[in-house]
């Protein structure tokens, strides 16, 4: 089994359901490598780190599964979205895992992909929270060549609605790759017509929503890269305080 160096022999809830279906788990494979679970030095590991990296390793092979829809949606395979990818896995988890993400990635180019089956799974096991993150890295993988296309951001709402990420909460995220004063309003999900009273909640209760924190039993790596998203929420508020002469 390739994956057992790289993810530490836990792979939590995705060994099983529609996602192991797709990656090619089988339940036998899925207890030999629970057994053969060690931490970073080979010691075997503790009962409450395999929780912790089961999750965290099953948000990865959540992400490369819809990646691998997303990068399909416009029947191409460009360089800059696998590059997108390889960049997240690296940053997140580390260069020994790039190897194997993408022969996962790559074993998926030709499979089909039920999105509400697989998001159905993800959304018995993700909190909120952690579904938000995984929509707004794939909106950042479609978006990664310059060009959102039509299927692409059909395939993005699909993927939201899969989840269970509601309406309001996705097309703040899909608006926060904008870079204009509309996106800026769309980020803090108010119109231009709200008063400033109206911005600062809006903004104040993004925060909370969006904080780093709520992330963090997907390790500290997801965490910071939580606080891109964050720091989004944050630019849109300041363009908008900016436009308005708020202090």
């Amino acid at each position: 089994m390739g994956y057992r160096k790289w993810l530490g022999g836990v792979l939590g809830w995705v060994v099983l359901g529609p996602i192991g279906a797709l990656i090619g788990f089988t339940v036998g494979a899925a207890a030999d490598i629970g057994q053969s679970a060690t931490d970073e030095k080979g010691r075997p590991s503790s009962a409450g780190s395999l929780k912790w990296t089961g999750q965290r390793n099953s948000f990865l092979v959540s992400f490369l599964v819809f990646s691998a829809a997303i990068i399909k949606a416009d029947g191409k395979f460009l360089k800059s979205e696998l590059d997108y990818v390889k960049d997240f896995i690296r940053r997140s988890f580390g260069e020994q895992a790039v190897p194997e993400a993408m022969d996962i990635l790559k074993g998926l180019k030709d499979k089909e992909i039920n999105i509400y089956e697989v998001g159905g799974q993800i959304k018995q096991y993700m909190n909120y929270s952690q579904r938000m993150q995984l929509l707004h890295y794939l909106v950042g993988l479609a978006q990664c060549d310059g060009d959102v296309c039509s299927d692409e951001l059909k395939m993005l709402r699909e993927i939201a609605a899969a989840i269970g990420v509601n309406t309001s909460d996705s097309e703040s995220i899909f608006s926060m790759f904008g870079q204009n004063l509309e996106s800026a309003y769309s980020v803090l999900e108010i119109d231009k017509n709200a008063n400033d009273d109206q911005v600062k909640r809006a903004y104040k209760r993004l925060a909370i929503k969006h904080h780093p924190d709520k992330v963090a039993s997907l390790g500290p790596d997801v965490q910071k890269a939580a606080e891109e998203k964050f720091k989004k929420i944050q630019m849109a508020y300041e363009k908008i305080k900016k436009e308005r002469g708020i202090v």
